[in-house]
């Protein structure tokens, strides 16, 4: 077998004798121990015992799994140099070691309800400066914009579990190797593909969307005879992780815009646990993402549990669907260059 790089040998080159990059390693390293954690439990399934679910701050059922997860990254974390962590899944941020220089922004585990389909589950995580000691969820601690992030990552569990990492150069990916429980690096430097004829939408809100994604759909669905002038391939797997691990692998574009449903109006996604570290990976991967109109990484947070639409993947699917916003009217009305002789193909 090849001998790969470990995530620790890895991050500890990439600290060298610099105190902050240290406070992130040890951070990572907590992050990647619970995660292997986590992926044990999972591999198990039903086996693992699992209660059924609990109420969760919505009041749908919480698979107690979500529980476990949300507890292995603290007891982790209470080793590193994390004042805080906010999660997701809980309503304020939970105190680790206060007065320390960072914070961790987490899902301890997207996709939880799918479990029992055997789809993959993921944790994705953001490791942010501390900027103050207050704990309080509306504190400006925890409103800071995802250009401000240190760190993050997602870790999938599937037929393998892997881990995509950024420090803030490039992204990359490591695979937990189940005999010595390391993650060990396997692809340096991951360049998602600048083009794509993949698409991820959930297709069955589409009398809810707004004219601007709409009229992109539909002008994908015309294929090789529509303005984009080429047949596209539709996926979707309800799960945020897995849509961005193969979007990191091959190409693609992901869309969770905002719809006409009152709780959706500005998007399903949260801006801190989900856009931020997603869009943080996709730019170091080469890649763009946006709510439509604005950088995700620009966006400024007024809530820790705000949300945000969330369009990410190959830069220049990304960008095409940015003439989308400008030119066509919400109600899907058209300017010329969306014309049958438009911008997009030839007469």
């Amino acid at each position: 077998m090849t001998e790969h790089e470990t995530l620790k040998i890895h991050l500890r080159d990439w600290a060298q004798q610099d105190e902050l990059r240290g406070a992130v390693t040890s951070t990572v390293l907590a992050i990647s121990e619970a995660c292997s954690a986590i992926a044990e439990i999972i591999a198990l399934g039903a086996l693992a015992g699992l209660p059924d679910a609990r109420p969760d701050l919505n009041g749908e059922a919480r698979p107690e799994l979500d529980l476990r997860a949300d507890q292995l990254l603290i007891d982790e974390l209470m080793e590193a140099p994390v004042a805080y962590l906010t999660s997701k899944e809980l309503e304020l941020p939970v105190p680790v070691n206060p007065g320390s220089p960072l914070y961790v922004a987490t899902v301890p585990l997207d996709a939880s309800a799918n479990i029992d389909t055997n789809i993959p589950l993921g944790t994705i995580y953001s490791v942010m400066p501390m900027k103050c000691n207050k704990g309080d969820s509306e504190s400006d601690c925890f409103l800071q914009k995802g250009t401000q992030q240190l760190a993050a990552g997602y870790v999938i569990y599937g037929p393998m579990t892997a881990m995509v990492l950024t420090l803030g150069e490039g992204a990359h990916l490591f695979v937990l190797n189940p005999d010595t429980g390391e993650f060990c690096l396997t692809t340096a430097a991951i360049s998602i593909p600048e083009e794509t004829c993949e698409f991820a939408i959930n297709t069955s809100n589409f009398r809810r969307w707004d004219g601007h994604i709409k009229a992109y759909i539909d002008d994908c669905l015309e294929g090789t005879e529509g303005p984009h002038g080429k047949n596209y391939n539709t996926r979707w797997i309800a799960s945020l992780v897995a849509e961005c691990h193969r979007i990191m692998v091959r190409g693609g574009i992901f869309l969770a815009p905002g719809d006409r449903r009152e709780d959706y109006r500005s998007g399903r996604l949260q801006l801190a646990h989900e856009c931020n570290p997603i869009a943080f990976l996709t730019e170091q991967a080469g890649g763009a993402a946006t709510n439509g109109t604005q950088r995700i990484l620009e966006i400024e947070p007024v809530d820790i549990h705000q949300r945000a639409p969330l369009i990410f993947g190959s830069r220049r699917e990304v960008e095409l669907l940015d003439h989308y916003y400008q030119d066509v009217h919400p109600l899907q009305e058209r300017s010329q260059l969306f014309g049958n002789r438009g911008l997009f193909r030839a007469g």
